[in-house]
Formats: structure tokens, sequence, C-alpha cells
């Protein structure tokens, strides 16, 4: 069976739709409250200057490229 873990991941595919409505919720799924917050909280104040959509695309890019397994160097 394929592992559903890592960048490209079903998973990290389906939290990419989630931040896509809202930014944040992606990151919310994926078990990371602290950066779900950040974002979602940033995407708000920004909107206000209408440059939220900076961080709403991060949120997004930040779900799918997501990798749950520490570096190894």
């Amino acid at each position: 069976m394929p592992e559903q873990t890592g960048a490209g991941s079903s998973g990290n595919v389906l939290a990419a739709l989630c931040s896509f409505f809202i930014p944040g919720l992606g990151q919310l799924l994926q078990g990371r409250p602290g950066m779900a917050l950040l974002q979602f909280v940033l995407a708000a104040v920004l909107w206000l200057a209408f440059l939220g959509w900076i961080i709403h695309v991060w949120s997004i890019l930040d779900a799918a490229r997501w990798d749950p397994t520490p570096d190894e160097d």
C-alpha cells in the first residue's frame, strides 16, 4: 500500500485544497495548529490591505509541499 505522507501525497493534496478555501485549514488538518493560526491571522490582516492573496498562496503551497519526516543531512 502506498505511503500517504510527504510532499505530493494525497493527504497533502487534500490539505492544499482546504487551504485554498481557508488559509491555514490545510495545516490544521496536518496537525500543525501554530502554522495554521499564523497563516490564518496573517491572511486576515493582509486582506484588509488587499495583500492577503500572498499569504493565501503561501498557505496552499505550504500544505501541498509539507513533509512530516525530518530532513536527514
